[in-house]
């Protein structure tokens, strides 16, 4: 068999993406150098983006098994360099605009993105393992999704997913790690092991401020941000830097969670956000022998619908009630969300049928692989 020719190892290195940015990285002119030689041995040098890219081995293995696709190759064998500042400039005007400075596209008006603020009155409600899977359950239905961990004092969201990777920085970009479909930036993968951020207001402002315009997001969907408890600074940055973001309000059953989780969902007669729905976690309980126990209680989804349609002027939702499942909850702990470990439990079906109320039209199939990375 004749060896194959550049223009066909260039054509499959196309379907090749950098697992960081999710472009192919003939776009990114990451592809330095092909040579092929008589025997159809294939020579490829590739241009990380940064020494010691944590992703190294899997872009490895990808333009492997692209190039050994190819008929006539007989071998492949790979290289790796390192962009210059000169290169990482160009892929960041390439990726960002020609101003370094400029606001990311999430704050524009055009913004295809929905952001979704997903708040609560109080801690304990179940608000971060609910965002966690309802962004997996969109990323498992073919949508671009990020979730934005904002709760800057508690932050859970990379331990949940199992994320033990930091954001790689390219030219004053952040390139959030992914996880089942998802990227996620949180403080927690800038601190060290279990260290408590005390930080007041204006550090917390600049600190989001970063997560929204130095972080590459890509073309997302959909955007989940997990707002900390209440109605502090968090709160107000957020509602100044995305204006057009909506608001999950998230409480249980019980009355008191749901007195409280109305002055969260209060905040947008203030900051003019709309409510795009209220989510009551742990619902009930359904024992062995098939009797429903409801230990939290009953109506606080209603209650809060009712009280912030009445102060909104607008109808807010009850779009989903999700059932408390001891044995499903505690997939969290060991870095994996319930929608993938048992997906036809009642809690992911629960899930599911939130999702559809949030994003019932798929863009396109899903195309991503389902794990949590692991540095090379």
């Amino acid at each position: 068999m004749e060896p194959p020719t550049e223009q066909q190892i260039r054509t499959a290195l196309a379907g090749v993406d950098d697992p960081e940015i999710g472009r192919p990285i003939t776009e990114l002119n990451m592809v330095e150098s092909i040579a092929i030689d008589a025997q159809g041995r294939v020579a490829v040098r590739i241009r990380l983006t940064v020494a010691g890219c944590p992703l190294r081995t899997k872009i490895g293995n990808d333009v492997r098994a692209a190039v050994t696709a190819v008929p006539g190759v007989a071998g492949t064998d790979i290289d790796f360099g390192v962009m210059t500042e000169e290169q990482r400039r160009d892929l960041r005007i390439q990726l960002r605009g020609p101003d370094s400075e400029s606001v990311s596209a999430l704050a524009r008006p055009d913004s295809p993105t929905r952001v979704y603020c997903v708040v609560s009155g109080k801690g304990g409600v179940g608000k971060s393992s609910v965002t966690v899977n309802l962004a997996v359950a969109l990323a498992r239905r073919g949508l671009r999704v990020g979730i934005m961990d904002a709760d800057v004092h508690g932050h859970s969201v990379p331990a949940m997913l199992g994320i033990t990777a930091a954001p790689t920085l390219v030219e004053r970009m952040m390139m959030p790690p992914t996880a089942f479909g998802v990227r996620v930036i949180s403080i927690g993968m800038f601190v060290d092991d279990n260290a408590p951020v005390v930080w007041r207001g204006p550090m917390l402002h600049r600190a989001l401020q970063q997560f929204v315009n130095d972080v590459y997001w890509g073309e997302l969907d959909i955007l989940l941000i997990d707002m900390p408890p209440g109605t502090g600074d968090i709160a107000i940055s957020l509602a100044q830097l995305l204006p057009t973001a909506q608001l999950l309000v998230v409480t249980t059953p019980q009355r008191t969670a749901a007195r409280i989780a109305e002055r969260a969902g209060a905040v947008a007669a203030q900051t003019g956000q709309r409510v795009a729905g209220i989510i009551e976690n742990m619902s009930w309980y359904d024992t062995p022998d098939g009797i429903r126990q409801t230990p939290f209680g009953a109506g606080g989804a209603t209650a809060v619908s009712r009280a912030l349609s009445g102060l909104l002027d607008t109808y807010c939702p009850v779009i989903g009630r999700i059932p408390f499942d001891p044995a499903v909850c505690a997939a969290g702990d060991q870095g994996a969300p319930f929608v993938d470990t048992d997906p036809d439990s009642a809690p992911a079906m629960a899930i599911g049928e939130i999702v559809a109320t949030l994003a019932p039209i798929v863009r396109r199939p899903l195309s991503v692989t389902l794990v949590s990375p692991v540095p090379a």
